[in-house]
């Protein structure tokens, strides 16, 4: 935002609001304003003033019912740094199914799982040379044209086009890194009768996963280098599997929700590669856990995570949501 020395203009004001309602710290704000070249006393008197100002005090008075539940998240954000588990992503090599249900799945955290997929035919079968190969004729419904619109994740129907498979991972290959052009979950490739052998090459470890005839229990993600989905959470737990190619993650714990600005349902408005910490000061406040998930490992990402993430290769990846439990996967519910 513009420098304020000389006025605390409208953006400003707006900003300092929104931030006073949120409960942002005081002095995470103050110090905002004085790098911006506000003096300090004039930085303390605004927030006053904003403090004051009756739509922002009716506005203080609407959240004070849910300052338990902020307590409450503080706390938690307390307890996983005693733990040291906000400076690290556990990284596991052939862990039980036990052990993944219970340490992790169960207790809300995230873990790496090294190799997991190694033995699964879809490693070789689901390679881009292979599903060319085998599937090249078929077409599919991609999304394309994303980087012309900033809205792509959330409106992504504008962005919905039809090709052959094999033209498309043609372009994959010779177009370089690029947003502009992905096959998504959103576009049901494994619902296509042409495609549903794709599943035979799919594992379902006992106690894990369930195989499911529900439309997208299982979900296909192609894309090029350079693709990437803006942070957000998912409303049930994910068990995200890399075939081909490397993906990096930036992980902030669910616990953290009123940090990242949520908006939209499920979207944060902070941009996690370049966040603007004027723009959004409790960002600051957020955990962020990073890591490159490689070809067989899998990510097991609790519901509520929130995530960004970007392919540093042509990219193939799938990911379940039928956990094989007593009552299947927990979903977040929104109001």
């Amino acid at each position: 935002m513009a420098d304020v020395a000389s006025s605390l203009g409208s953006e400003w004001r707006a900003w300092l609001a929104e931030n006073v309602v949120r409960g942002v710290a005081s002095e995470r704000l103050v110090d905002t304003l004085v790098s911006a070249g506000v003096p300090l006393a004039r930085a303390c008197a605004e927030i006053e003033a904003t403090r004051a100002h009756p739509a922002v005090a009716a506005g203080l008075r609407r959240m004070a019912p849910h300052e338990d539940v902020l307590c409450l998240l503080d706390t938690r954000v307390a307890l996983h740094r005693h733990s040291g588990r906000h400076q690290r992503l556990e990284r596991r090599t052939d862990v039980s199914v036990h052990e993944l249900m219970a340490r992790y799945y169960l207790a809300h955290e995230p873990v790496l799982l090294a190799g997991f997929m190694r033995d699964w035919p879809l490693m070789a079968n689901w390679r881009p040379e292979a599903l060319s190969r085998r599937h090249g004729h078929v077409e599919v419904e991609v999304m394309a044209g994303r980087e012309a619109r900033a809205d792509h994740d959330v409106e992504p129907d504008a962005c919905r086009s039809v090709m052959r498979l094999g033209e498309f991972l043609r372009r994959l290959e010779e177009g370089g890194p690029t947003n502009d052009l992905y096959l998504t979950a959103r576009n049901f490739a494994l619902e296509r009768e042409e495609l549903r052998g794709l599943l035979d090459d799919v594992r379902y470890p006992p106690g894990l996963l369930r195989e499911s005839a529900r439309a997208g229990a299982v979900k296909l993600w192609v894309g090029p280098s350079g693709t990437r989905t803006e942070l957000h959470h998912d409303l049930g737990t994910v068990l995200f599997g890399q075939v081909f190619g490397r993906k990096r993650f930036r992980l902030i714990p669910s616990f953290h929700t009123h940090h990242v600005y949520s908006h939209l349902e499920v979207w944060s408005q902070v941009d996690a590669d370049r966040p603007d910490l004027t723009r959004f000061p409790s960002y600051r406040e957020a955990d962020v856990l990073e890591v490159v998930v490689e070809p067989g490992d899998m990510l097991l990402i609790p519901a509520g995570w929130w995530h960004w993430v970007h392919a540093l290769d042509v990219s193939v990846s799938v990911t379940f949501q039928e956990f094989d439990v007593p009552d299947g996967n927990t979903w977040w519910k929104l109001g």
